[in-house]
C-alpha cells in the first residue's frame, strides 16, 4: 500500500465537524468564490454544478447540485431538474469508462435524518463501486480508505466534464 493519508477527512469521520443550520450555504459560498479548483468543480453549466465531494466514501464520488440554493426537487425548476438529470446520467458513463468503475450508486439523501450532511442545499451523489471497495478498516476502526488523490482525480475527470454538451 503507498498511502492511507487522508487529511480532508479528519472532521468529518472524527465527528468534530460542525453544522451550524445558520451560517452560510457551503455550497452557494464556493459557487460564488469561483474557484472552481480549489473546490473541485468540475463543470458549471446553466442550472447545475458537478463536482468532487470533499469527504468522499470512494474515490470519484461526484455531487450534482443545482446552482440555485435549494433543498428539494419540487423547489427546483423544470429545466433544473431535467439538466440534473442529464449531467447524473453523462457522470455515470465519465465514471464508468475513466474511473473504471464496476458499479455506480446514484442517489439523493432528504433531511438530515436520512443522511444529508447539508440538507438546505439539494445534492445528488453519484458514487462509483469496485468488487472489493470495502475492507476491515470500515468495520475495526469505522473509518474509510479512500485511496485516490483528489488533485489528481480531478485533472483526469476535468477534461471529460468539459467536453459535455448538455441540451
Amino acid at each position: 500500500m503507498d498511502r492511507l493519508y487522508s487529511p480532508w477527512r479528519e472532521q468529518y469521520v472524527s465527528g468534530t465537524r460542525k453544522v451550524d443550520e445558520n451560517q452560510e450555504c457551503v455550497f452557494c459560498s464556493q459557487f460564488t468564490d469561483n474557484q472552481d479548483e480549489k473546490y473541485f468543480i468540475l463543470r458549471r453549466f446553466k442550472h447545475t454544478v458537478v463536482m468532487l465531494n470533499l469527504y468522499p466514501y470512494n474515490g470519484g464520488h461526484l455531487l450534482i447540485l443545482p446552482i440555485e440554493h435549494e433543498s428539494s426537487l419540487s423547489g427546483l425548476s423544470r429545466e433544473a431538474r431535467n439538466e440534473m438529470m442529464e449531467v447524473v446520467t453523462h457522470s455515470t458513463q465519465i465514471v464508468t469508462d475513466i474511473l473504471n468503475a464496476q458499479g455506480i450508486n446514484v442517489g439523493f439523501n432528504f433531511g438530515r435524518a436520512a443522511g444529508a450532511g447539508i440538507p438546505a442545499h439539494l445534492h445528488m451523489h453519484v458514487l462509483p463501486r469496485w468488487q472489493g471497495d470495502t475492507n476491515f478498516m470500515v468495520t475495526l476502526a469505522d473509518t474509510k480508505q479512500i485511496s485516490i488523490d483528489l488533485i489528481e482525480l480531478y485533472k483526469k475527470l476535468k477534461p471529460y466534464f468539459q467536453e459535455l454538451k448538455i441540451t
